[in-house]
């Protein structure tokens, strides 16, 4: 009787792990059938934002793990998923609903977003959970970006997110990654925290912000660039001055590109720091140009044909130039640039308007993910960018 029990039992516990493999397996196969049929950008814009608006509060976890196999084991170790990197998937969301909300009154949108609030922040303006890592800055730039709420009513949570990146602050006067690993300066830090360093510095008053945010870019671009090439590493060392990991590993280069754009986008026109981010945005945008392929989109490694196109990349970066086509030099290519993208996008985007083939988290310093599928973090710079070629078109 116990064999036949325990036989049952590992059966059945056999049966729950071979389910648990399986079914997104399943599901991005039916999920694939008759993708990228979208044939004109108001339909798809329809599309992805329905999409994004039932993830702002209902986000789909993203693995910090490429197993595809015994995916139970990594759950109960806690090694599926982390709250730092859900932080800049819902922050990009709320980025890309956002801009939707700039053009549409959409009474269910702003439900969605009160409700997503109110899951973040207490009655006086901060955080329910305060964030240790900087991966959180951004979603406090996203806040501050919904233009339909009384943003200083979380005037509190973006204090402390100030605070938090000073407690970052290294010993070169720019910001950690992680407290852990106190010498290396990574790309994502610039798309983090520049933005709302500047939003806020600029809102408050608080100039030391708005310098904190130009001098991570302009020691980025002295230390983490390819000379000659201008595309970013995904790292370097304070100490030595080496570059760490790939030149050209495309969502690195889509970091640079949002904390860039936006910073320089959030700056009033007569701020001296201005024409400084102007010239590198040229200069970068004439860069990632060179390496668009044929069909709009940025592979994984934006420096070789030969790797997989990446929706994330193509995302940032199509917003990139859509952006930069502000600056009357660029402007033309820019915007065919960004067009291309849109038209990429469109593609690989699911019937159900979720934008398929990015590629997965990051583990370290030079290993990247191999999985590509869905990516909240893509979905909403989508439509942030769609959105943001919408209001230019009528501008």
């Amino acid at each position: 009787m116990f064999f036949q029990l325990l036989s049952i039992l590992l059966l059945m516990t056999a049966a729950v792990i071979v389910f648990i493999d399986v079914l997104p397996l399943i599901k991005d196969w039916l999920g694939r059938i008759h993708i990228g049929r979208f044939s004109n950008t108001n339909e798809w814009n329809s599309s992805i934002t329905k999409a994004g608006m039932r993830w702002l509060n209902h986000t789909p976890k993203i693995k910090v793990t490429d197993n595809t196999r015994l995916v139970v084991i990594d759950m109960l170790k806690g090694n599926y998923t982390k709250n730092a990197i859900q932080n800049w998937q819902e922050a990009a969301l709320l980025l890309g609903l956002a801009e939707y909300a700039e053009k549409n009154k959409n009474p269910e949108l702003e439900h969605e977003i009160a409700a997503y609030l109110n899951t973040k922040f207490d009655r006086e303006g901060q955080w329910k959970q305060k964030p240790e890592h900087i991966d959180a800055v951004i979603l406090s730039y996203a806040v501050m970006k919904l233009s339909f709420i009384n943003i200083d009513r979380y005037k509190l949570a973006f204090d402390y997110t100030w605070e938090l990146i000073k407690e970052h602050i290294g010993e070169d006067g720019t910001v950690l990654y992680r407290k852990s690993m106190e010498n290396y300066r990574y790309v994502d830090t610039i798309g983090f925290i520049c933005p709302f360093l500047v939003a806020y510095g600029i809102r408050y008053n608080k100039e030391a912000c708005v310098q904190l945010a130009v001098k991570q870019v302009q020691q980025y671009v002295q230390f983490g660039m390819l000379e000659n090439h201008y595309i970013p590493s995904h790292a370097y060392h304070i100490k030595s001055r080496l570059p760490l990991g790939l030149y050209g590993w495309g969502r690195g280069s889509g970091w640079f590109a949002l904390g860039l754009i936006d910073s320089w986008m959030e700056l009033p026109t007569e701020h001296n720091s201005k024409p400084v981010l102007e010239e590198f945005i040229k200069r970068f945008a004439g860069a990632i140009l060179t390496f668009q392929r044929v069909d709009g989109n940025w592979n994984w490694t934006v420096t070789r044909s030969e790797s997989r196109p990446d929706s994330s990349t193509t995302a940032t970066l199509g917003y990139f130039l859509l952006q930069a086509s502000q600056i009357e030099e660029i402007a033309e290519k820019c915007t065919e640039g960004a067009e291309r993208a849109v038209r990429y996008l469109m593609k690989v985007t699911r019937r159900n308007g979720a934008v398929d083939f990015s590629q997965g988290d990051t583990k370290d310093i030079g290993v990247y993910s191999m999985l590509f599928n869905i990516l909240p973090f893509t979905q909403g710079f989508c439509i942030r960018m769609v959105n943001a070629a919408a209001r230019k078109k009528v501008a």
